[in-house]
């Protein structure tokens, strides 16, 4: 079985542009690394990212309780470790698999179970002041190949977005993120049953997170899927029973890891929901990882797993789009990439290292 022998932390920016930032986790045993990836919000109040706390639960108690852990498979890490649904225990899970697999010369999608060769993509808009400029984004990522858009709606920025979107691309898979902005008002019911005559493929968390049965209720006044917020399973398991809606939004971040995701799929596959999924941060490794969460056979629509096209690499090869598809990689263990570790410990802004 494998034993982790150390486990490094690396906080790092992109070394141009609006420099997003990630935390990096590296898990060692013996010459064997696995490795994580946790993306640091950053917010007008900390422009810098948030992720302090992530960072001082890695250092004080997750990482230790790694360090000479004898374990058979990954999930027994999440448990014993006691990782919980946290952004920072995704990095941790994600690096165990990525360990294991290595260990194993298993490519981490059939680890998983999953069964596709390749991942068809999709791509979120950002919010934009114009809808000639909005239709412009969505032009160039259908240009792209990308056969599903996430378009960010709220109050006020919602029908006529959508709209103007549909009429141009009527079969692009649509989905509209309501950010938790939208209550059950009648004027805010009245936009949401609007929307339903646009054929999106779902409308993402429309109201208040953990208030599912405000999503039971729309899911019944509409036809398109609702996708509500889930981040940990017993919420999925409360929004399965209460019918709350019919598709899931597979984040590595928010749920903890590829251990809680995975069984999180297995639950809305086999409750005939539509699932997509997306990766977590900006140097590769979130991505790979999603690559081989969206091979499972449930992952029914179109999933951000892309790097920006043009951008920096740090894993090689780059998980990039080629005509809206995604290769699953397959004859390489783990993640199937290899890291540029020099690179990343040049880029670091701040750096841990736990060992026996």
């Amino acid at each position: 079985m494998p034993q982790i022998h150390g486990c490094d932390a690396y906080r790092v920016a992109m070394p141009r542009g609006r420099r997003p930032e990630s935390i990096l986790v590296r898990l060692i045993c013996g010459d064997t690394i696995g490795w994580g990836e946790m993306a640091v919000p950053a917010g007008p109040a900390n422009p810098g990212g948030g992720s302090g706390g992530a960072w001082a639960d890695i250092e004080e108690r997750m990482g230790p309780a790694l360090i000479g852990l004898d374990w058979e498979r990954p999930e027994d890490v999440s448990a014993a470790a006691d990782l919980g649904a946290r952004e920072a225990a995704a990095a941790i899970d994600t690096a165990c698999w990525d360990l294991w697999c290595r260990t194993r010369g298993l490519p981490l999608a059939h680890a998983l179970g999953g069964t596709r060769t390749s991942i068809v993509t999709g791509a979120r808009i950002s919010p934009e002041a114009t809808l000639d400029t909005i239709a412009g984004r969505v032009n160039q990522a259908v240009g792209a190949g990308h056969t599903r858009v996430t378009l960010d709606i709220r109050p006020g920025w919602d029908i006529e977005p959508v709209r103007t979107i549909r009429q141009a691309y009527p079969a692009l898979a649509l989905v509209a993120d309501a950010g938790h902005a939208y209550t059950e008002s009648p004027e805010h019911l009245e936009v949401l049953e609007g929307l339903d005559s646009y054929g999106l493929a779902a409308v993402e968390r429309p109201f208040a997170a953990g208030d599912l049965a405000a999503h039971a209720r729309l899911q019944l006044r509409v036809g398109t899927a609702v996708a509500p917020a889930v981040g940990d399973l017993e919420t999925l398991d409360a929004a399965l029973s209460l019918d709350a809606g019919r598709a899931l939004h597979l984040r590595l971040d928010r749920l903890g890891g590829l251990t809680a995701a995975r069984s999180a799929h297995d639950l809305a596959y086999a409750a005939g929901w539509d699932v997509w999924c997306s990766g977590s941060g900006a140097f590769g490794i979130g991505q790979a990882a999603a690559v081989a969460l969206a091979s499972l056979p449930g992952c029914t629509l179109p999933s951000d797993v892309s790097d920006p096209a043009g951008g920096p690499v740090f894993v090689t090869p780059p998980v990039r789009s080629s005509g809206g598809v995604v290769g699953v990689p397959l004859t390489q263990p783990g993640l199937g990439h290899e890291i540029d570790e020099e690179r990343i410990e040049r880029l670091a802004t701040r750096r841990m290292r736990l060992s026996a």
